[in-house]
């Protein structure tokens, strides 16, 4: 009884053998890949792999065109910007001295046409 509860080396072993030895055997009794169904597998493998292909270079075109899209936006919406920024400027900029005289003398001709 002692052999049941606590086998020895040579039985682990030759337990092992037997079951390496099943295994081998169930692979070898295993039938070949027939030839036609391995060209079929391998034939609807590379259409899958074609289809991805393109699908991903689709993506990659359309990631690309967003990408353009994006920079021609900011780039128009610092076009803009810089626009507003030089309008602001123009209108900021202080007159010269014979425009602010100019004003100043329609000012007064208005004021004293009122006057009158």
């Amino acid at each position: 009884m002692a052999s049941f509860k606590d086998p020895s080396f040579q039985d682990r072993v030759a337990s092992a053998a037997k079951a390496k030895q099943k295994a081998l055997d169930q692979l070898k009794a295993k039938p070949a890949v027939d030839e036609t169904v391995m060209a079929e597998r391998r034939a609807a493998w590379e259409m899958r792999e074609q289809a991805l292909s393109e699908e991903r270079a689709t993506k990659a075109e359309a990631a690309a065109a967003a990408k353009v899209a994006k920079a021609e936006l900011k780039a128009a919406a610092v076009a803009e910007a810089k626009e507003v920024a030089a309008r602001k400027a123009a209108r900021l900029k202080p007159a010269s001295e014979a425009e602010m005289k100019a004003a100043r003398d329609a000012r007064y001709a208005a004021r004293k046409a009122r006057q009158r």
